[in-house]
């Protein structure tokens, strides 16, 4: 199997955002969902990838499809839901940071059962990313754990705590990050997630605790000022500065990262479980150079407004 056969799966929520239009009073439908968000960039960076979500067939069902298929996402194994569309009322505050508050109450993406997961990684699957509200919120959440559980031996476990405080229990959310640490080979958290998880740690204090608990990498990302990272076989951590870019807002970026990371991965060949060794033992000039590049990949995403990704063309011209 080559690189470029290796398929991503992304599973979660493929909601969407109502994000105001500046200086109108009206917000504007946006697809999103941070494992959407997440697929689309992969997407846009040429990675092979497949959604694994529950998307009902409401007009927000329908445009979330819509919306996906114009960008590449495979979208053979979502499943056909009855539920209502899942949605994200977007605020922004004078910084152009994003805060949310949800409408979720009997929706699709958390009525997951084992069945409609049964044959999610079938074919060229190397990867398989979750996190977020999906696997949070019963009974689905329950689920997409035992997925990544049965899922470990066959291909890399990529996730993303992705925590909504106003929607998650504090006690039953670590409980659950301390078992995807367990299966996760690849971990992703955002220094704001790190603060209300683990109150009073720093973002060393998190990943000196995180890389011993299973994990191949463990990135912190800081928001402008860059990120942290480190492998199980060197826990020491290295520190990579962000980018001066003139914000927008910041609404997509962690999951644009994250795209970035699991696009650079892909790239090196470093995705599968028999991947696993390399991925522990990533030299440091390899790390840095996945780092830097995801880096640049939320960083442009910043430069506009919403959830937007950049495709490998935007990168490369930028780059030039």
């Amino acid at each position: 199997m080559s690189v470029t056969e290796r398929v991503v799966a992304v599973a979660g929520e493929a909601l969407v955002d109502l994000v105001p239009l500046e200086g109108v009073g009206r917000f504007q439908a946006v697809p999103g969902g941070s494992p959407a968000n997440v697929a689309v960039g992969l997407a846009r960076l040429g990675v092979p990838e497949r959604m694994l979500a529950r998307i009902g067939s409401d007009p927000f069902g329908r445009r979330i499809r819509e919306y996906l298929r114009d960008n590449g996402v495979g979208l053979e194994h979502v499943v056909d839901a009855t539920e209502s569309t899942s949605l994200a009322i977007v605020d922004l505050d004078g910084e152009g940071v994003a805060h949310y508050d949800f409408r979720i109450d009997g929706t699709a993406d958390w009525q997951w059962t084992d069945a409609e997961l049964a044959h999610a990684l079938d074919g060229d699957v190397v990867a398989l990313h979750t996190g977020s509200l999906a696997l949070m919120i019963a009974p689905g959440g329950d689920a997409l754990l035992r997925l990544a559980e049965r899922a470990r031996d066959s291909v890399t476990i990529s996730f993303d705590p992705n925590a909504r405080p106003q929607l998650m229990n504090h006690e039953a959310t670590v409980e659950r990050v301390r078992a995807m640490l367990r299966v996760a080979d690849v971990v992703k958290v955002s220094a704001e997630d790190l603060a209300w998880l683990h109150p009073g740690w720093s973002p060393e204090d998190a990943l000196a605790d995180w890389i011993t608990r299973g994990p191949a990498l463990v990135v912190v990302t800081l928001g402008g000022d860059g990120s942290l990272a480190a492998t199980a076989a060197d826990p020491t951590p290295i520190h990579r500065p962000g980018r001066q870019i003139r914000l927008v807002d910041t609404v997509g970026a962690g999951d644009a990262f994250t795209s970035g990371l699991l696009s650079g991965l892909h790239r090196r060949d470093l995705l599968g479980a028999d991947r696993r060794p390399a991925l522990r033992e990533l030299p440091k000039p390899d790390l840095t150079a996945v780092l830097d590049e995801a880096t640049l990949t939320a960083a442009l995403t910043c430069t506009r407004r919403g959830a937007n990704p950049p495709t490998a063309d935007e990168i490369r011209r930028y780059r030039e």
